[in-house]
């Protein structure tokens, strides 16, 4: 019994040293991958160290890629990479590089020229704010630094003129604006009037028509009633006799009356005077 232990714990021992032995040698395969990776990306930033001095700036951000693809985090290689770039005007990328670098980088002074240089292309795309707060990391990183504090007033100085300009053209964008508003106002204005007054001469244009198209005889009618009412206004009036007091016609007309009664008077009683007198009778012998 104790001898099928012993063999067991044997067993297990042979294990655990094999196991150990083959992560070992993993571990020292990895490690000499590893280094050969670093060796080889070494080689190739000195080689697209080379090809950048003499300002094969293609060719050396090609060398600088390569290096990467060995070793990733080689902040070296992101640093040059990125001054390739830069070289040749690819801003946008080179600061892609540059915040690698300053990502990776354990080195303050190093961390610094990153942000120094990502300043830089900022200035170039006159990103003037991402300027300064560049430069400024750069300084956290190297206050000594006189060329970043420079670039830094430089950049602090056209960010200014910049907010300035930007504001004129608000002022500006504002002072147009109220300005086409007036004008539209006045325009609305005049429009206004104008169909006001085109209003008015239709209603005028409408009453004209209607006055043409009324019965003629109906202003014949109008007309002769006004011409009567002339002629009244024209005739003098007569005088309304006073109380009391007899005008000269109606005298002449009292005196006529009574003329005429008189005679009719006159002959009724020539009349009676005939009938009573008697009348010879002829005989006729």
């Amino acid at each position: 019994m104790k001898k099928q232990t012993t063999k067991r714990v044997e067993n297990c021992i042979k294990i655990m040293f094999s196991l150990l032995f083959i992560v070992t040698s993993i571990n020292v395969r990895a490690q000499q991958d590893t280094l050969q990776l670093q060796r080889e990306a070494r080689a190739l930033l000195r080689e697209g160290n080379k090809l950048y001095d003499k300002q094969k700036f293609d060719d050396a951000s090609i060398a600088y890629r390569k290096a990467l693809g060995k070793n990733g985090k080689y902040e070296k290689a992101s640093y040059n990479y990125g001054n390739a770039l830069y070289q040749n005007k690819n801003y946008k990328e080179a600061v892609a590089q540059y915040e690698l670098a300053a990502k990776t980088d354990k080195n303050k002074v190093s961390k610094a020229e990153a942000f120094h240089n990502i300043g830089n292309a900022m200035m170039e795309q006159k990103q003037y704010q991402q300027a300064v707060d560049s430069y400024k990391n750069a300084l956290r990183n190297n206050p000594n630094d006189d060329e970043t504090r420079y670039n830094l007033a430089v950049a602090q100085k056209e960010l200014k003129k910049e907010q300035q300009n930007q504001k004129n053209d608000q002022d500006q964008n504002k002072k147009d604006q109220n300005q086409k508003d007036k004008q539209d106002k006045k325009d609305q204005d005049d429009q206004n009037k104008e169909n006001d007054q085109n209003k008015d001469k239709k209603e005028g244009d409408d009453k004209d028509k209607q006055d043409q198209n009324k019965d003629p005889k109906n202003d014949q009618d109008q007309n002769k009633q006004n011409q009567d009412k002339k002629e009244n206004q024209d005739k003098p009036q007569q005088q309304k006799p006073q109380p009391g007091k007899m005008t000269p016609e109606q005298m002449q007309q009292l005196l006529e009356s009574l003329n005429n009664e008189e005679k009719k008077t006159q002959k009724k009683m020539n009349v009676q005077k005939s009938k009573g007198r008697k009348v010879q009778q002829e005989k006729d012998w």
